[in-house]
């Protein structure tokens, strides 16, 4: 072994990156990750299906005014595309967050990642924005290209100009679907070692949410208590925004409270669970 004997100190000659920004490198590198998956990819173009489908109803109505009687052009179809994205939010979601803090606890990876000077915020962001990404952009993305596709298919811009809140509402319909996705599945992923195990937690929370409120309203006879369901309170609130008719009798404060409480609860359990020192409860 040959011997080290110039022990003096040296600066660092490399390049700093500025504090608090980071986390772009975390979120730059998950990103990369799942498009080098195949699977994802798939994934991916099959979320933008019903895109295409309402592509070609815009054409055809656009086209051919008689198809607007059966294929009506109106914020209630916009408002349908975002729901039915709620299956792609769904298996993205779990694709892209269900080991993001998961295999990094598993691999023990914690402790290097918030060695300094990188921040626990920062390695929070990072891993939420890759899931985040990914989930615009099979939300808000389409949504907007929907709405321009309107205005070219036309040639004018008079039903935008009628439907002018379709803009502010499919931004706030967006980013509550994938905040709230996106906040949850990355608590669950600090809980466990497990990615697995993580998109069966999330999984569980979706579906057992929703079968307790479909028992719940059979013994009580009302929508009322639709506010237990995480897809039930999306569904409000988007409804809310939309300007569009309830369809639960839930007021709509408690639904977006419980989705509020939802993301708080998220974050309170990602300040206690990611750390540099392994917590034992």
């Amino acid at each position: 072994m040959t011997p080290i004997h110039d022990q003096t100190y040296r600066r660092y000659e490399g390049t700093k990156q500025p504090l608090g920004r980071r986390w772009a490198v975390i979120m730059q590198t998950g990103i990369r990750g799942m498009l080098a998956r195949r699977a994802f990819v798939a994934l991916l173009i099959v979320s933008w299906a019903p895109f295409i489908v309402r592509a070609v109803r815009l054409y055809l109505v656009t086209n051919f005014p008689q198809a607007a009687s059966i294929l009506p052009v109106n914020p209630q179809m916009f408002r349908d595309f975002l729901e039915q994205q709620g299956i792609p939010v769904f298996f993205v979601t779990i694709y892209t967050g269900a080991g993001a803090i998961a295999n990094d606890r598993r691999a023990n990876a914690l402790q290097i990642y918030l060695s300094k000077p990188l921040m626990r915020i920062e390695y929070i962001l990072g891993k939420l924005g890759t899931t985040v990404a990914y989930l615009l952009l099979v939300t808000i993305v389409p949504a907007f290209l929907l709405l321009l596709l309107q205005v070219l298919f036309s040639g004018s811009f008079e039903f935008l100009g009628h439907n002018l809140f379709l803009i502010p509402a499919l931004t706030l319909a967006s980013l509550l679907r994938v905040f709230v996705a996106a906040f949850t599945m990355l608590a669950l992923s600090s809980l466990s070692k497990s990615s697995r195990y993580v998109a069966i937690m999330y999984a569980g929370a979706v579906f057992f949410t929703d079968a307790l409120y479909g028992l719940l309203r059979i013994i009580v006879g009302s929508t009322r208590v639709a506010w237990v369901s995480i897809t039930a309170n999306i569904d409000q609130v988007t409804d809310g925004i939309f300007r569009l008719p309830l369809r639960y009798e839930t007021p709509l404060l408690v639904s977006l409270l419980v989705l509020l409480g939802l993301v708080a609860l998220s974050i309170s359990v990602l300040e206690r669970r990611v750390r540099g020192v392994e917590v034992v409860a």
